[in-house]
């Protein structure tokens, strides 16, 4: 049993088709063809809009669900990450009465999260992991995920700990059938020198994921040992007098830590610098993608990320909706609607739904049954609606259809 779909417009995961044309499924939503509308016959499904591969959210955190409209917007990041941790360490504390609720309230939350992703169109998630709070969700999942079980630690003489500390989380997750797991740094910030050659080692050959300048006060750690983190630091008892400045950003700073054949997504990216990107250029560079999570930097920082020097150095840019804690929705169409707006529509819409599908399921690695409309994927079809000459705009929606 076949399905027929059709619409204005058919973006194929690389580009909008020129004329009508007629995508054809199995019974299953597996690709089976793509011809010209007088070649498909009858019982075609036709749309108002553009149709498109389901999204591929590249950055979430699902486990923080529960945060949503909970922590003020604008509030800077340095005291947005001292919020997240207030509230961990309230859960750590708690009675038992009191975690077997508020585990009730988490597993809700995730549950309307996964369900507001699928509904608007996400098909798989790069999902960070501290804990295994998730996992309910993803060994029922109605949607392809692969979890990064994220590690933080800046104090060398800690570093062998906090890795073994995740060992159980990492075996749960990676005990899921069809599921990754890698390990993955948190953020510079938040991991020692230690730490870092221990995660190179652990996860040679594989996908990592680490959150990448999001706030102009991390490089100015790496490059003053000054500013915002060093307040953080000693409100939650992290002696740094051993921390060595290198006198570099924190990309420049980072990235040589990994040698060993891994590809890394870098995420926010908002304070990243001509000469960092000059980095990834060197020929013994790792394969490096960028996720976009505009609506976050708004949230966090009121702060943009320099997509126009991304895009004029030929980086591969993802779309993420980060977690509901920095984000009012983790609908992918809204972060494309926001990259649009925020450079006056001069980014063609195909080429923001092309880090939206392929290249998000090229970073995940599941390009060979997600992303784009080819013969043999089962990647989903979306339709977005309320477009304006080919670009979105406040009325543009997004909803599953397949």
């Amino acid at each position: 049993m076949y399905r027929k779909f059709t619409a204005e417009h058919i973006f194929t995961g690389y580009e909008i088709l020129p004329s009508p044309m007629v995508l054809i499924t199995d019974g299953k939503g597996t690709i089976a063809d793509m011809v010209p509308r007088p070649e498909a016959g009858d019982n075609i499904e036709t749309f108002a809009g553009l149709l498109t591969p389901g999204f591929i959210n590249v950055h979430c955190h699902l486990e923080l669900s529960h945060l949503k409209g909970v922590i003020p917007e604008k509030t800077g990041l340095v005291e947005f990450v001292q919020q997240v941790m207030a509230k961990r360490a309230g859960y750590a504390t708690a009675s038992k009465k009191e975690i077997a609720d508020l585990w009730m309230v988490r597993q809700q939350a995730m549950q309307d999260a996964e369900s507001e992703l699928f509904g608007s169109g996400t098909v798989a998630v790069g999902d960070i992991c501290n804990t295994g709070d998730s996992l309910p969700i993803k060994e029922n999942a109605k949607l392809g995920f692969h979890n990064f079980i994220e590690v933080s630690g800046f104090v060398d003489a800690t570093a062998e700990k906090r890795l073994a500390d995740l060992q159980n989380v990492y075996d749960r997750f990676a005990a899921i059938a069809g599921v990754n797991t890698t390990y993955s740094p948190h953020a510079p910030y938040s991991v020692s020198k230690t730490l870092f050659g221990l995660l190179n080692a652990k996860t040679g050959g594989q996908l990592i994921s680490i959150h990448n300048q999001e706030s102009a006060e991390e490089n100015e750690l790496y490059r003053q040992k000054s500013g915002g983190f060093l307040s953080l630091f000693k409100n939650v008892g992290i002696d740094i007098s051993s921390f060595k400045q290198s006198g570099k950003t924190s990309f420049e700073t980072w990235a040589p830590y990994f040698t060993n054949d891994q590809t890394v997504i870098s995420v926010h990216n908002t304070f990243i610098t001509p000469q960092d990107i000059e980095l990834i250029k060197q020929p013994q560079a790792l394969n490096f993608f960028f996720c976009l999570c505009i609506n976050a930097n708004k949230y966090i920082e009121q702060k943009l990320p320099p997509i126009a020097l991304l895009r004029k150095n030929n980086c591969s840019l993802l779309v993420g909706t980060d977690s509901y804690a920095s984000n009012r929705q983790l609908n992918m169409l809204e972060e494309i609607k926001t990259i649009q707006r925020e450079t006056n529509y001069e980014i063609p819409l195909a080429e923001v739904l092309q880090w939206a599908t392929i290249n998000g399921a090229k970073a995940l690695q599941m390009d060979n049954y997600l992303g784009s409309f080819e013969r043999g994927k089962k990647p989903g079809v979306v339709l977005i609606s309320g477009l304006n000459d080919l670009d979105t705009g406040p009325s543009s929606q997004a909803r599953r259809i397949l």
